[in-house]
């Protein structure tokens, strides 16, 4: 692979991950006026919206180029209704959750994924690198100052946004399972369609039903949400990890955590109000290690054949 081709997918998904990571303000704020449920399914059925004009584009420029576009078949179908259930339940819990805590500590605390994958695969029956016992035992050690008070209780919020992080780790194996198997765009596109419809069904279910007013107040959040978060994102990934390896594409997209929490400082110093307010020197020394634990898990394995390249 050529330095040029590299550092030009880095860049791709550093930008792909200060996207994320700005999404954590915009989601703590959305919640301030309507429902998580409501929120979630507006954005992403937004994020869904602004796909189509993608995949039709992409499939366009497959057809020029003599290339064969896929059709919407079964495993389609099923890797969207899979995968869209799992970023329904685990957006809605990361959403809930930042009615409690602020969004740099929701952006940790949702990063854990990257050490749940690899012990999802052990129950699996992949035997774990060292490595990971070691990124384990880091990352409970900062989840504990994260999230325990001098009282040893931890916050409604952060268990949300646990749980959530173990949801978004089964989505990631799904994901992994699917995406090989079918266009990632399409995927992507069904994916926000299915999240975005269970949660408006639970949003008139539970009566949460925002008023107009109140969606167009709220039309930065959602926008950003929905657009840049869900549509543009994910598209930037794709076309990002084609120039890159999987293992600097997984460190960089898990920086989104250390963007949620500068732009959490930044904005409190600019007189920002942010749900849950600034982090404490104790939550910041528990975001380091995690974000130690999670370089961890994706330091690569060491080749066990010499003079390879």
């Amino acid at each position: 692979m050529k330095k040029n081709q590299k550092l030009k997918g880095n860049l791709i998904l550093l930008l792909t991950a200060f996207i994320w990571g700005v999404s954590f303000i915009a989601q703590s704020k959305g919640v301030e006026e309507i429902s998580p449920v409501a929120f979630n399914g507006i954005r992403s059925v937004l994020g869904g919206l602004v796909l189509l004009p993608v995949i039709g584009f992409l499939d366009i420029s497959k057809k020029k180029k003599g290339i064969a576009v896929q059709k919407a078949d079964k495993t389609l179908w099923i890797g969207g209704l899979v995968c869209g259930t799992c970023l329904c339940v685990a957006s809605t819990l990361q959403t809930m959750g930042m009615v409690y805590t602020s969004p740099g500590k929701s952006g940790f605390l949702t990063a854990l994924y990257m050490v749940i994958v690899p012990i999802l695969w052990l129950f699996m029956g992949k035997k774990p690198r060292p490595v990971i016992l070691v990124s384990v035992l880091v990352a409970l050690s900062g989840l504990y100052l994260m999230c325990m008070d001098e009282s040893f209780s931890i916050n409604y919020g952060d268990i949300l946004t646990i749980i959530c992080a173990l949801v978004f780790a089964f989505h990631i194996l799904a994901i992994d399972y699917f995406s090989p198997r079918v266009d990632g765009v399409k995927l992507a596109c069904l994916q926000f369609f299915v999240c975005g419809l269970f949660n408006l069904i639970a949003m008139v279910i539970f009566g949460k039903t925002p008023g107009v007013s109140q969606v167009i107040s709220l039309w930065a959040s959602i926008g950003y949400s929905g657009v840049l978060s869900c549509g543009v994102a994910y598209t930037l990934q794709i076309v990002g990890q084609k120039y890159t390896d999987p293992t600097s594409a997984s460190i960089l997209m898990s920086l989104e955590s250390v963007f949620a929490t500068l732009t959490t400082v930044i904005l409190i110093a600019c007189g920002w109000s942010i749900t849950g307010g600034a982090l404490t020197a104790r939550e910041i020394w528990g975001c380091v290690l995690m974000f130690v634990a999670i370089l961890l898990v994706q330091l690569p394995e060491k080749s066990t054949e010499s003079g390879k390249n």
